[in-house]
């Protein structure tokens, strides 16, 4: 019909099927509408869903939107995707106690350990932060539970709760099954706890400042899972928390990577972070300074305690961080954040555990 177009006003021989109803008939005013009509629907591509669906469970970027159910919904507000380094964390802890031996007992303790820093302290902790950040994420992520309106608040706030008791009452029952005369493990969790909620709640609300909430993130990613994993073999020491408190800041930078894809909605609700301070390119520079420094300050540490090897295989893993970060987050932050981290972070990990390893033979304790 668009080929060719009829010189009078006469309706043209309308086909016997058209006219029998079995298709519609053409509009003289729209000639492309019988293309547009018949057009076959595109089909739903199944790896693509499958992918939002696994991106959905584990609280990332991307998350399908359709078809959630409530259980669904309520592992989403905890994003397993942020337990990881929380649970790997006990396990440099565990080395630099000096005291942990590989017996059904302690891979028991050092699972239940991980259990209490991963669904339920980093659980109770994105929850919170869903909850207060439910504004913002109806800019910057509108397909999260909270803001698409799939889940209620009164269930939010249920699961706040539910998590923070029984992440507190594991806590002591480690204390209690390890013999602390002190609570320290019970300590850590509460501490957790507070720095969580004065991260994501106002009044304080301290991710409105990039470099004091991103350090709060730092130490909750590094040390207080390294303490955890620490006290549960050993006895914790000022040393150790020093010393991690130090490497935290890496774990700063670490932080300053999960602003990227919240520029927008910080600008509009006047949150300081990184990227809204000094640009996408400042903050990556920012970001990958932070991460290289103080994993070669802990290296620097290790050859001034006379551990030149540990320093030695520290180093070569913090090169192809550096290998990574030229290739990805310094060329384009804002499209290669996920890329980078999922690259990049297996090193750093490693990097942790070599570090405890250190500590634990070192003797300095």
């Amino acid at each position: 019909m668009s080929e060719t177009t009829p010189q009078d006003l006469s309706l043209p021989e309308v086909p016997a099927e058209m006219a029998s109803g079995s298709a519609a008939a053409p509009s003289l005013e729209d000639p492309g509408a019988a293309s547009e009509e018949t057009a076959p629907e595109p089909k739903p591509n199944k790896s693509d869903k499958g992918s939002k669906r696994a991106r959905q469970l584990l609280g990332m970027k991307g998350a399908e939107v359709e078809s959630r159910s409530i259980w669904q919904l309520h592992l989403q507000l905890m994003k397993p995707v942020t337990w990881i380094p929380l649970v790997w964390g006990l396990i440099p802890g565990a080395a630099s106690s000096g005291h942990f031996t590989w017996t059904w007992e302690n891979v028991g303790l050092i699972l239940v350990g991980m259990i209490l820093a991963g669904p339920l302290m980093a659980g109770y902790t994105q929850t919170v932060n869903e909850y207060y950040d439910r504004e913002i994420d109806a800019i910057n992520e509108p397909y999260r539970p909270i803001p698409s309106g799939a889940i209620s608040l009164g269930r939010v706030i249920a699961q706040i709760w539910v998590l923070l008791i029984l992440g507190v009452g594991l806590a002591y029952g480690l204390d209690w099954y390890t013999g602390h005369e002190f609570p320290v493990i019970t300590c850590i969790a509460l501490g957790g706890a507070l720095v969580a909620y004065i991260y994501s709640a106002p009044p304080l609300k301290l991710k409105r400042n990039g470099w004091l909430g991103n350090y709060a993130l730092g130490a909750s990613y590094i040390a207080l899972p390294w303490w955890t994993g620490h006290a549960l073999f050993g006895q914790l020491n000022w040393t150790v928390c020093i010393l991690t408190l130090i490497y935290s800041l890496a774990g700063l930078g670490i932080a300053v990577v999960n602003d990227f894809k919240s520029i927008e909605g910080d600008k509009q609700f006047g949150l300081a972070s990184l990227p809204v301070m000094f640009g996408a390119m400042g903050a990556a520079w920012i970001s990958v300074l932070m991460i290289d420094l103080f994993q070669l300050s802990m290296a620097s540490f290790l050859v001034g305690a006379g551990m030149q090897l540990y320093a030695a295989i520290l180093v070569l893993l913090i090169i192809p961080q550096i290998t990574f970060q030229d290739m990805y987050f310094l060329r384009d932050p804002l499209k290669n954040d996920v890329k980078y981290q999922a690259s990049a972070q297996p090193f750093l990990v490693l990097g942790m555990l070599v570090v405890g390893l250190a500590l634990g033979r070192s003797g300095l304790w």
